[in-house]
């Protein structure tokens, strides 16, 4: 007989009072949510301003960073963005851990950096913080995931639609479809 398989039971998981180190206070979250979803991500704000916003919230943003709308960042005092980097249509910046950008790092339409991710192996199924580093001069190309605890190479190409679960050497190209 074989030994039954085990898994989170999310009818037990009780989500904790502080369900992750989120960085600020209630009430600095509310601010971030309420102007991200009334202003900051729609075509009509003028770009130039979001960097702007971004730093009020506490991010590091250099000069020259340019981000384009319907980009959700969910917590800018996690985020760094060195000089003349590109945030792309519809990217998802979930970073619940922190997320550093170089420079000159393009990340085209609708990429989704994953910071964090969920411990299965707890019975309470509690999230990890896992931060993401994406160095110099890499290319994120359309549509590609990047989850927690991974960096990018400085030079590092990932191809459209693929997704990164380990590290990217400076200067390697992964594949539309491969894991590295």
């Amino acid at each position: 007989m074989t030994e039954p398989i085990s898994y989170p039971r999310l009818a037990d998981y009780a989500e904790p009072k502080e369900f992750y180190d989120r960085g600020r206070g209630r009430a600095w979250q509310a601010a971030w949510l309420m102007v991200q979803s009334l202003g900051f991500a729609y075509w009509w704000f003028p770009r130039r301003l979001r960097p702007v916003v971004l730093r009020a919230f506490g991010a590091t943003i250099g000069s020259g960073v340019v981000i384009r709308h319907r980009v959700r960042v969910q917590w800018p005092w996690k985020l760094v963005i060195g000089d003349d980097s590109w945030v792309g249509e519809e990217c998802w910046l979930y970073n619940a851990g922190h997320l550093t950008i170089g420079s000159d790092v393009c990340l085209s339409q609708a990429v989704y950096v994953c910071c964090g991710d969920h411990d299965r192996s707890a019975a309470d199924f509690h999230p990890r913080e896992k931060a993401i580093v994406i160095e110099d001069g890499a290319w994120l190309a359309t549509q590609c995931m990047i989850l927690g605890g991974v960096t990018i190479g400085t030079g590092a190409v990932v191809g459209g639609r693929a997704i990164v679960t380990h590290d990217v050497k400076p200067g390697d190209t992964v594949r539309t479809g491969t894991t590295n």
